[in-house]
């Protein structure tokens, strides 16, 4: 990894980490696979962090922009395939 993660300095320590945790499941999506229960339970945390779509839009464009990793795809591929356990990109 040779880029830095969008975080905002409005998050406390804790709200930081866990959108890290988020994006790092979002890489694991794509490199390896990961556990859809655990992938949405993250992502549930990063929308308590993140509620706005505009916000949530613009932080995950950034974090594309730097990792080449699609949030929206990967979501939208854990939320379509609610029989699978593992998502992988």
């Amino acid at each position: 990894m040779d880029y830095q993660y969008p975080i905002s300095l409005d998050w406390s320590t804790d709200e930081t980490v866990d959108v890290i945790k988020f994006f790092e499941c979002i890489e694991k999506a794509y490199e390896k696979g990961i556990d859809r229960d655990l992938l949405m339970s993250n992502y549930r945390r990063f929308k308590e962090i993140v509620p706005s779509k505009s916000e949530e839009k613009t932080i995950c464009n950034e974090f594309e922009e730097v990792s080449g990793y699609s949030t929206y795809r990967v979501i939208k591929k854990a939320k379509s395939d609610e029989v699978v356990s593992t998502v992988k990109m």
